[in-house]
């Protein structure tokens, strides 16, 4: 039977620990936990870009307490921790971009792989029952996906730096969950460890540099053409909230149960008819703003990057009954109007984000409706 997760009775009144908190899914899982009425406390570095939605829609007023820290300092982390006493832990602290793990490999491997031995190190010595959900990628992966994209017990590999240490990431988190974590131990330890890798995600807020979104906004505003490296690049692209949603679902999911089979690697990907090249997306996108150009130099020399991205996540919808609520050309519509608010009035950012949470929310509630009635339906013809 597919399990039925409210997310209102998951996390109302928990206490939740968001490491990476500045950065753009931070922010936004940030304010999500808000409105589902968890106690957030947070953890991250101060955001390295201006504007950045942690400030713009003061996500710090949410907050029940901000720690500023490096992931790897471990005395500033344990503390926050353990002042905290968190029930659940959403790990999301990296160094999230391709190309500057070219320029800055060690801060990437020492970031990402490092910092997510840090973070569970400190679980480890907490001792305090918890659900950590440890954020990687879905470059993680090594080799090109098969048809239906990659499965969560494919081979581990990477190619670039970040991909590489995603890949590093995993296997330490896959040590700590056998070693001290073990899923058919809990009565011992009680921490219940899952990682999660999804898609390229999209949604408003975001002016990382060198990803696809905040450069084509940037152009567009400045009324130039945006110079395309890989047209042709195939990306799993899915609303931010869709992403985070799968990791709110798995999370209830584990807290609810000790079933060993939630403590595990997932996919969160969107479906495969929202499968995009870079160029099919950057044309929606011009067409949904209203006007725009765009340049193909790929012809260029350019950093590797891969062609061909996609993930399974028949995992996730067969056992947490989990799909994507926005399709992708819903998902780019409300990412290319929260820009265009944000140009038009940046004091508004917050509402911005709380109108697209209350969408999402309310087609989450329809489907959580829906399923029900399947659930019950079959129930009754068992019977």
């Amino acid at each position: 039977m597919i399990p039925i997760i409210d997310w209102q009775q998951s996390f109302a009144g928990k206490r939740v620990f968001v490491t990476g908190a500045t950065g753009f899914k931070g922010a936004w899982l940030c304010l999500l936990l808000d409105k589902l009425g968890a106690e957030v406390h947070a953890h991250g570095l101060e955001p390295d870009t201006t504007p950045n939605l942690f400030h713009a829609a003061d996500v710090a007023s949410k907050l029940a307490s901000m720690t500023v820290a490096d992931i790897c300092d471990a005395p500033a982390l344990e503390s926050a921790m353990r002042a905290a006493r968190a029930d659940f832990v959403f790990h999301l602290a990296a160094q999230s971009l391709v190309k500057r793990g070219y320029l800055v490999p060690r801060t990437t491997y020492l970031t990402n792989v490092q910092g997510t031995a840090t973070l569970l190190d400190v679980v480890r010595t907490g001792n305090r029952p918890c659900v950590v959900i440890a954020v990687t990628s879905d470059k993680c992966y090594g080799g090109p996906p098969t048809a239906a994209g990659h499965r969560e017990q494919d081979e581990l590999g990477g190619h670039d730096p970040y991909s590489a240490s995603k890949a590093a990431a995993e296997i330490v988190i896959s040590s700590f969950r056998r070693s001290y974590f073990s899923p058919r131990s809990l009565a011992e330890h009680g921490v219940k460890l899952a990682s999660v890798r999804a898609g390229n995600v999209i949604g408003g807020g975001d002016w990382a540099a060198d990803r696809l979104v905040p450069d084509l906004v940037r152009c567009l505003q400045a009324a130039q053409p945006l110079e395309v490296r890989s047209p042709n690049s195939v990306r799993p692209w899915q609303h931010v909230l869709d992403c985070l949603g799968g990791y709110l679902r798995l999370a209830g999911q584990m807290a609810m149960s000790d079933d060993p089979q939630w403590c595990e690697a997932w996919n969160f990907g969107p479906q495969v008819a929202d499968e995009r090249t870079v160029r099919q997306f950057v044309e929606e996108f011009l067409q949904v703003w209203g006007g725009g150009t765009w340049v193909d130099v790929s012809g260029g020399e350019h950093l590797h990057e891969t062609g061909v991205l996609r993930l399974c996540s028949e995992k996730a919808r067969t056992n947490l009954g989990w799909t994507p609520r926005w399709e992708f050309s819903r998902a780019l519509r409300h990412t290319a109007r929260w820009y265009q608010e944000f140009e038009r009035d940046p004091r508004g950012a917050r509402d911005y984000c709380l109108a697209d949470i209350h969408d999402y929310l309310d087609a989450k509630e329809a489907s959580h409706r829906a399923i029900s009635r399947l659930v019950g339906a079959a129930s009754a013809d068992s019977r």
